[in-house]
């Protein structure tokens, strides 16, 4: 097994803008019902994958940090400790910070950074050489070797809740 980068972005968040439904400032907005569903569903799919990460990074917009968050309720508590805020997730993140990431991790561990688009996408096409859209609340998988990375799974959100669903139905 090599090294895995697992990408999560952010779920369904509100609308940028003044009142009640929108926040002020992008780095202000939350997750919408919808999109704390989606974050839930997200951790519960990724342990029913068997997904264990060395680190769990997620940018310091609050819509990430709460995508983060709530995927990681289910987790033990010893996965949870994980988490971290990586500030250069915040935006403009590419994939040699990316790899700057997986400094820290083993021979055959595995990184999740939960952030945004268009940088998640962007990672996936530096690091693998191809093209992919990284949904809202959805998910994309890398294997790096020496020379590169493969893509390994691109799953959108309701994909990861089927798989979520399964779990809690007992399948």
């Amino acid at each position: 097994m090599a090294r895995q980068l697992w990408l999560l972005r952010h779920a369904e968040a509100e609308r940028l803008g003044a009142g009640a439904h929108g926040a002020s400032q992008d780095s202000e907005r939350r997750l919408t019902e919808h999109g704390q569903l989606q974050a839930r569903a997200a951790g519960i799919a990724l342990a029913r994958l068997g997904a264990d990460f060395e680190a769990v990074l997620f940018s310091p917009k609050a819509r990430a940090r709460e995508t983060a968050q709530l995927a990681a309720e289910g987790w033990t508590a010893q996965q949870r400790g994980r988490l971290a805020m990586h500030a250069p997730l915040a935006g403009g993140f590419d994939g040699a910070q990316a790899l700057e990431a997986m400094a820290g991790v083993g021979a055959d561990g595995r990184l999740l950074l939960v952030g945004h688009e268009p940088d998640l996408s962007r990672v996936v096409g530096e690091l693998t050489g191809g093209r992919a859209d990284v949904k809202k609340g959805g998910l994309a998988v890398l294997r790096l070797e020496a020379v590169g990375a493969e893509l390994l799974v691109l799953m959108r959100s309701r994909e990861l809740a089927l798989i979520a669903e399964m779990t809690v139905r007992g399948v």
